[in-house]
């Protein structure tokens, strides 16, 4: 029997309509039966899939979507692509002068997904631009950008290097608001372990086109565990998340599976694609990869934490923005890199130590002490 508790009805007409082959027939029947067209469109705008779910309604011809819904997605559609020339002229621009000064650069996540998993630049929901350097370079780097009109707004070196170096990375954006880049040197926090390395990158690297310009962009097993990585960072708590996954998997019949779960066992966090792909095939109806298919059905963690997390994207509740970010300690496979890494994150101060107690430079080295009993604070007000 049909789920039909608000909000439920919308996200598994989402879900249809984000597969990497939309079931037209099921959404068409899902639309007759009445759906809730402003709580479609906002949940779709959290799961960042509002370009799926276009193209899907525009191939039944808008039939039986309620006019509001219509409207909101025709207008963001509008919208989105104007964004996406703008953000695709812009990071043209910024690979073209990294390129001519020597400087390696390499963008992944937004564009360079919509190019590879999606088929075109405007296939997928993206607000900004990520790039990734080697850490050596992140003080060139920084300098161009700045050439381009790029500022970095969160405090001074010493601010940064105190409170924010252990994100192993910088948010820059333009003063007028119209562009912005997280410049990467890393892909997670020190804390934490991920799929894939930075110096595994630089050696087997893919192509995309922006306008005239080549720019490089992670691909193959090396796109795989970046997108295993990244999901479970996030705790996939955004459906277009699961669908990049999802179209990797669909995209890609022929990869070697069981060496992106090795690569990935290695560096500690291989559940990270056994959770990939059971979110894939949970919400997406995509099959498990072959190779994977006895691991997943095998391990009880991995099916215990898609069961949680997919449930909990049923519910059609949004979730609010995360405060301490613990979430990503289900990168690790063992409970004992859990422990230790969620003991760093606890004794690494970060910006929001700094803003609840603002303490002269002199005595930064205090939130080293004060860090973990505004977090003890924060949990037993969180429980009452």
């Amino acid at each position: 029997m049909p789920d039909d508790r608000p909000g439920i009805v919308e996200f598994e007409l989402l879900c249809l309509a984000a597969r990497p082959t939309p079931d037209l027939s099921r959404v068409r029947d899902t639309l007759r039966k009445g759906v809730d067209g402003h709580h479609l469109i906002e949940i779709a705008e959290y799961h960042g899939v509002r370009p799926s779910l276009f193209r899907c309604l525009s191939d039944l011809s808008w039939d039986a979507v309620p006019a509001s819904a219509r409207e909101a997605l025709e207008a963001f559609q509008h919208h989105h692509l104007v964004r996406t020339l703008a953000l695709s002229d812009e990071l043209r621009r910024v690979a073209g002068l990294f390129a001519d000064r020597g400087i390696p650069i390499v963008t992944f996540k937004g564009l360079s997904l919509a190019v590879v998993l999606y088929g075109g630049l405007a296939n997928r929901e993206c607000n900004d631009i990520d790039v990734i350097v080697s850490e050596g370079q992140i003080g060139e780097a920084e300098r161009l950008l700045a050439q381009l009109g790029y500022r970095n707004e969160q405090g001074d070196e010493n601010f940064r290097h105190a409170f924010l170096v252990h994100q192993r990375q910088y948010a820059f954006a333009r003063a007028d608001g119209s562009g912005a880049i997280d410049l990467h040197w890393d892909f997670s926090g020190i804390h934490v372990p991920f799929p894939l390395a930075p110096a595994d990158i630089w050696g087997d690297l893919a192509r995309i086109s922006i306008g005239d310009h080549h720019v490089a962009t992670v691909g193959g097993v090396n796109l795989a565990l970046l997108l295993a990585g990244h999901g479970t960072k996030e705790a996939w708590r955004a459906l277009k998340w699961v669908c990049d996954f999802a179209r990797m998997i669909d995209r890609n019949p022929d990869l070697d599976w069981f060496d992106v779960h090795r690569r990935a066992r290695q560096r500690r966090c291989g559940d990270s694609v056994l959770l990939g792909c059971a979110l894939a095939q949970d919400l997406l109806d995509v099959a498990v990869p072959r190779d994977l298919a006895d691991l997943v059905a095998r391990s009880s963690r991995v099916r215990s934490l898609a069961a949680s997390l997919a449930g909990h994207m049923r519910l059609g509740v949004l979730p609010t923005a995360p405060g301490e970010n613990f979430t990503d300690l289900a990168l690790c496979d063992g409970r004992l890199d859990r422990v230790k890494s969620a003991l760093k994150l606890i004794f690494t101060p970060t910006a929001g130590d700094y803003e609840a107690m603002k303490l002269p430079s002199t005595l930064w080295s205090a939130y080293y002490v004060t860090r973990p009993f505004r977090l003890a604070v924060k949990a037993v007000a969180a429980l009452r």
